[in-house]
C-alpha cells in the first residue's frame, strides 16, 4: 500500500476530450492529490491500455469500459496479469447489470458512472489509491440481485466475446497464448454455467443479460 510519494496514472478512453479532462484533474496539485498525479500515458483503445499498463505499471488506471479492440472486461483481466498492483478504476455509461456485476466480480478497485458528477470520482480516488474499494451508489442496490451471467470468470467473459465475434477455439488459443484444450475447457464450463448448448443460444442469452461487451472487436 503506497502511503507517500508520487503517484503515476494511465488514462484510457476512446474520446480525446475525456482523456484531456481526466489528465488535467489528475495532474493539478490539490485537485486529487496534494502533489498531483502524473499521467504517464493515454490510451484510445483497449490494446493500448494493456500495453501502457504493462510498460509503466502505474499506480492507477482510469479505464472506460467501452473501447475499440479490447473492451473493459478484457483489459481488466490482462492488466491484472501484467501489473497486479495497479489500482483499476472503471468509468462507464453501461447500465446492464450483467456487465456491472462482472466488473465488480473481476476485482476492479473502483466503479463509477459517467452519468454522475466527477467530484465523486475525484473525492474517492485518494482512498482507492490507499487500498480501499468504492462502487458508486447507483450500482450498489442493483448488485444485490446478481444475474446468472455473474457466475462467469473474467477469462470466461473474455472468451465469450471472442466466440460471439466468430473466433474459433484455435483462434482464441493463439490470441490468448493458451492451449486449444484449455480454451475448450473454459468454453464448456461457460456454457454449462449459462445452461446453453449452441452459439446462437449463447448469443441470445448474452444480449438479453447484458453480457456482451459492445466495444469488443476481438
Amino acid at each position: 500500500m503506497k502511503e507517500r510519494g508520487k503517484y503515476y496514472a494511465v488514462v484510457a478512453d476512446d474520446h480525446a476530450i475525456v482523456r484531456s479532462g481526466l489528465r488535467a484533474a489528475l495532474e493539478t496539485p490539490g485537485q486529487i492529490d496534494p502533489d498531483g498525479i502524473e499521467v504517464t500515458g493515454e490510451a484510445e483503445n483497449g490494446l493500448e491500455a494493456i500495453a501502457l499498463a504493462r510498460q509503466h505499471k502505474p499506480d492507477l488506471l482510469l479505464l472506460d469500459v467501452q473501447m475499440p479492440l479490447a473492451g473493459g472486461a478484457e483489459v481488466v483481466v490482462e492488466v491484472r496479469r501484467w501489473s497486479p498492483d495497479t489500482k483499476i478504476v472503471v468509468l462507464t455509461g453501461v447500465t446492464a447489470i450483467g456487465m456491472i456485476s462482472a466488473l465488480v466480480d473481476s476485482g476492479v478497485d473502483g466503479l463509477f458512472s459517467k452519468g454522475d458528477d466527477n467530484q465523486e470520482l475525484y473525492m474517492r480516488l485518494p482512498s482507492i489509491l490507499r487500498g480501499q474499494r468504492y462502487i458508486a451508489r447507483r450500482f450498489v442496490a442493483a448488485l444485490k440481485e446478481k444475474p446468472k451471467g455473474a457466475q462467469l470468470t473474467g477469462r470466461e467473459r473474455q472468451m465469450l466475446n471472442m466466440i460471439l465475434a466468430g473466433h474459433s477455439n484455435k483462434d482464441i488459443a493463439g490470441i490468448l497464448g493458451i492451449s486449444v484444450k484449455t480454451v475448450d475447457k473454459h468454453r464448456t464450463s461457460m456454457m454449462q454455467k449459462l445452461d446453453v448448448h449452441s452459439v446462437p443460444q449463447l448469443m441470445a442469452f448474452a444480449l438479453r443479460e447484458g453480457l456482451v461487451d459492445p466495444a469488443s472487436e476481438l
